[in-house]
């Protein structure tokens, strides 16, 4: 599920940035990203988002920004020399006639550091609470976007059962269009038939054509499926329900052997991949 939340703290001399952005995975994949002055705390940033933060593909990124309070003295050449060349490879493939990119290398995050760049205890704790802040507003988007999705997620089911209703009504006449199809066929051959073999037949073949399991459980799968989707963490249940859903439907269909009800089965199918469109985005 995509999601984004940023938070920031000002400490004595540096400013702490964090950003962190989501998008769809199955499971949780972590790539952090953060400050060299931030190393000692790494696990304890993955494990406080690990915690936190169900499924996707997360990216957190931790900047500090030196500020004025302290003075500059030290440039990490090697980091600087990175960004330098990376720019330069972009403004080539761009055709940029930009040429002053060693300042804005100076600028990028980490390049240019006070002597005593450190970090303490003490403002180990602020850091983690803007961590905590952040990923609190990744989690409310995500939440936001949910109730969007159980919308979604409502309707079409809501379709797909008017359609069951519209067989349902569909349904009880086609029997009896077939039986009357049959005694007809039957009529024109006169007598020249089993009448024993011709009912056993006669009884086979309305078992092929009958739905009506089918129809049960596709009601009970879309009940299922709205009341999965109020629980926590139900994406990978949802989508075993969604497998479930087009089993019944494409039964239907193909027991069916009516162009009507064949008509509102297509309708069916097209509601059900756009739930599964969407099913990934759900936790």
């Amino acid at each position: 599920m995509t999601g984004f939340g940023k938070s920031s703290v000002e400490l004595k001399g540096k400013k702490v940035t964090i950003e962190i952005r989501s998008l769809n995975s199955k499971q949780l994949d972590l790539n952090l990203r953060i400050s060299g002055i931030l190393r000692r705390w790494e696990n304890d940033i993955r494990a406080i988002v690990s915690g936190e933060v169900e499924r996707g593909k997360v990216d957190v990124s931790v900047y500090v920004e030196f500020t004025g309070e302290s003075s500059v003295s030290n440039i990490d050449r090697k980091l600087a020399k990175a960004y330098y060349l990376e720019l330069k490879s972009l403004v080539r493939e761009l055709k940029d006639k930009d040429e002053s990119l060693l300042a804005h290398v100076l600028k990028m995050p980490d390049v240019m550091r006070p002597e005593k760049a450190e970090l303490d205890e003490k403002e180990w704790k602020p850091i983690k609470q803007a961590l905590d802040k952040a990923i609190a507003e990744l989690n409310k988007f995500r939440q936001d976007e949910g109730r969007s999705l159980q919308k979604e997620f409502d309707n079409r089911i809501n379709n797909i059962r008017k359609s069951l209703r519209d067989i349902e009504k569909m349904d009880e006449f086609r029997i009896v269009h077939v039986k009357d199809r049959l005694r007809l066929s039957v009529a024109e051959l006169k007598g020249q038939f089993d009448g024993n073999r011709f009912e056993q037949e006669l009884i086979y073949y309305l078992e092929k054509l009958d739905i009506t399991e089918e129809k049960v459980r596709l009601k009970t799968h879309c009940d299922y499926f709205i009341t999965t989707l109020k629980e926590k963490g139900s994406g990978r249940k949802l989508g075993f329900i969604s497998q479930e859903l087009g089993r019944e439907i494409n039964t239907i269909g193909s027991k069916a052997n009516d162009a009507a009800i064949q008509k509102l089965v297509v309708g069916m199918k097209d509601e059900l991949e756009k739930i599964k469109e969407q099913i990934n985005n759900i936790l």
